[in-house]
Parts: C-alpha cells; structure tokens; sequence
C-alpha cells in the first residue's frame, strides 16, 4: 500500500520519496491511520519492520499542522543515545520539507552539548528525543516546560523497562499534560509492558505484528563448538567470504573487549562498541563502521536493538543470549528491508539449553553445521545440556566467554 492510501499527504510525502521509500510495511500500513485519527496506540512488532517511521511520518503530518512554535510538541522517550540519534537522522529525511525542528538528548560530550540540549528545552524544540536519565538531569534544573506535549512516544519500551528505567518514565510522565497522544512500540510484549502501558495509554488500540519471529531473509545456522574452537571458527568464517560488514555479539562487556581483540589479533579489522566506551569514542566507532572503514563490530547486546544500518552482510553468535528474544534482535541486523542475511550461533555445552529455548520461541529448528574439517569435531548436540548448571567448556581456551561474577 502506497503511503498516500495510508493518510501521508505533501510535503512529508516529498520527504519520504526523496528517502527512496514507495511501499507502507505492514507495521506503517496499520499504525499510521491509527495515529492520524489521534487514538492513543501500543505496538508490537519485530525489529527491522519499520516502527520508527510509524510513528514519525503521522507524528510529523499532525505536529506540521498545529503549527506551534516556542514550545515542545512531542516528546520521544529511547533506551540508547545510538537510538536516539539515528531517530533524529531519520527524522530529518522524513522532515526535510517539512518547518518542523527537532533534537536528541542524551548524555556524554562536553559542556557545549549541554548548553545546546538546555537551549532546545527552554526555547522549544518541536521534537524531543531524549534517553531517560539525560532528561531527567534537565527537568531536575526545572527549565524545561513540557505542559504542552500534544505527542509522548516510548520506543523500544521493553528494553527500557530492562534497564531499569520504570522510575524515571514515571518522573517524566509527572510534567505532561492529561490531554496528549501515548504511542508505545516495543519488539516484545513481556507482563511488565502491560503495567507500563495502563500507567501511560488511554483506550489503546492495540497491534501485533510477527512477534518474535526472525525475517525468512536471514538464514541461520549454528555451529556446537568447544571455547577453544570459537576464534579458529570466528577466523574461518570471516576470511572465506569477503564481508563489509559483520556483528558479532557476545552478552558482557569484558567479553566483548577481549573478543575484539582477540579478533584482531587475527588480522581482522574489528572494533568493540558497548555501554563503558566514552560516548565520543562510541560515535566514532560506530561512523567508522557505517561507512566501511571498520568491517567487524564486536558488541554486547545494546546493539541488538532499534539501531538500524543497512548492508548488515552476517551476524554471528559468539555466544548464546541469556534471553531468547534477544537471539531475534541480535540476528535482526542482517536481513532487514528484504535484503537477505546470514545469521550463525556459536554453541558450547553449557549454552546448550537456551539454544533449545530459542528454536522453541521462533517455532523453528535452526540447522546444526558441522565444523571446518582442520578445527576438529565440537561436542554432540545436547539440548538438555546446562539446563541446571554450567559446566566446562570442553576446552582450555584464549578467549573466555565463561561468567566470573554476576552481571
């Protein structure tokens, strides 16, 4: 369906032509009419669909046409500074014909970053995208005038309410006005979303979409691998085939800086990129790896969701998630806009079980790929393996993924 058939009328439709965009995804397609009617909405759909421009393409026709200026129209609420920059990016395209201003809030940087997000606060940016703390840090200076939010929009909302952001959402919330529009998106629907959106949503519509189920473009595999096989088998993978741009995911971030070092050790160009990087350095990395100047991106799962870069060519599972929906959004990075993917996942014996976990959630039996001959044999498929404890890991190793202490 044509963005025009959905109620996207000029110029945001300019924007979105000049984006490259023509078709409504199926997320688009039902929440954009939604939107326009003003209903308040929560939103479930998994990670590549699109969600963001379903909030932002009606968002912005709605804001383009109360035409206020010196305050904020809308407030967007992310997990991540990376999230809330790449909204605000998208924003722009989407907006670029379109006299609305916009900014992200988020913590790092020096002084002068600050005073620029103060600046927007007090003089009124038309939208607001901001990490919970960051804001928070601004409305505890009480300059910042958020009565006449007409849009409040939680995106990624799971993830948030993960980290331990309930408290501060509440806190926010306390400066809205009673009469606004709530829009909630999230990749999963977990019961605590369900106590947050009471607390947020009024007479919610409600849509789901392909919940927990990864795109048919990504094809997957896993390896079962002793630890001291997973750098041989990291090195195999990556030298076979050319690639411009790999993820590799691990679930902390000690593991995360001892595996991209490890990697290239191995004459790979790899980076790691997780939360204790400074933020410029994160900014950096990141950049260097959008435009190819680093092909491998050594992360821990905050890069797993909402971060949308095209031309993802595989992903791989250094280790297993903790969580099974986080397998989704890790593979998620590949295979997005109908552009196919590869997708594989390291096994040891102790990860055995929530491999099992995860083939439950997607409904699907993943492919066992047998070992390069030169790497030797792995262990034997066990799905019951680590149910209880967390054995050994078969093998001395260089890199360990082993949990010292608690996370």
């Amino acid at each position: 369906m044509k963005f025009k058939e959905v109620g996207i009328q000029s110029p945001v439709l300019e924007g979105i032509e000049a984006m490259g965009f023509e078709n409504a995804t199926p997320i688009q397609e039902q929440a954009i009419p939604l939107i326009l009617e003003g209903k308040d909405l929560i939103a479930c759909a998994q990670t590549g669909t699109g969600k963001t421009a379903a909030f932002l393409l009606p968002t912005i026709q709605q804001i383009q046409a109360q035409a206020n200026h010196g305050s904020i129209d809308c407030l967007i609420i992310v997990p991540t500074r990376e999230l809330a920059v790449q909204i605000d990016q998208q924003l722009q395209g989407l907006g670029y014909f379109v006299d609305i201003s916009s900014l992200a809030i988020y913590g790092g940087g020096d002084g002068s970053s600050w005073d620029t997000q103060k600046k927007a606060l007090v003089n009124g940016a038309n939208i607001i995208i901001a990490t919970p703390g960051r804001l928070i840090a601004h409305l505890n200076q009480e300059y910042v005038d958020l009565s006449k939010v007409t849009h409040f929009i939680l995106d990624e909302a799971d993830r948030m309410l993960d980290m331990g952001f309930y408290d501060d959402i509440k806190k926010i919330m306390e400066g809205l006005p009673a009469k606004r529009q709530n829009l909630m998106f999230s990749a999963t629907m977990p019961p605590k979303m369900r106590v947050l959106a009471k607390e947020v949503l009024n007479d919610p519509a409600e849509l789901n979409i392909a919940i927990s189920k990864p795109s048919e473009a990504i094809v997957q595999a896993a390896f079962m691998t002793y630890d001291s096989q997973k750098l041989d088998l990291i090195k195999h993978l990556l030298k076979a085939k050319k690639l411009d741009s790999v993820f590799v995911f691990l679930s902390k971030k000690t593991e995360v800086d001892k595996a991209a070092a490890a990697i290239k050790k191995i004459g790979i160009n790899a980076e790691a990129i997780h939360s204790g990087l400074e933020q410029s350095k994160r900014e950096v990395v990141l950049q260097d790896f959008i435009n190819k100047k680093i092909n491998v991106l050594v992360a821990t799962d905050v890069m797993s969701r909402g971060i949308d870069i095209k031309g993802i060519d595989m992903v791989i599972n250094y280790n297993v998630p903790g969580d099974a929906e986080d397998y989704v959004h890790r593979i998620g990075r590949t295979g997005r806009a109908e552009a196919r993917g590869v997708a594989f996942t390291f096994v040891n014996e102790e990860d055995m079980y929530k491999f099992a976990q995860i083939e439950e959630l997607i409904g699907a039996e993943i492919r066992k790929v047998p070992l390069p001959e030169y790497i030797g044999e792995g262990p034997e498929y066990n799905p019951k393996s680590g149910s209880k404890s967390r054995g050994g890991s078969g093998g001395k190793r260089k890199f360990s993924g082993k949990r010292k202490s608690k996370s």
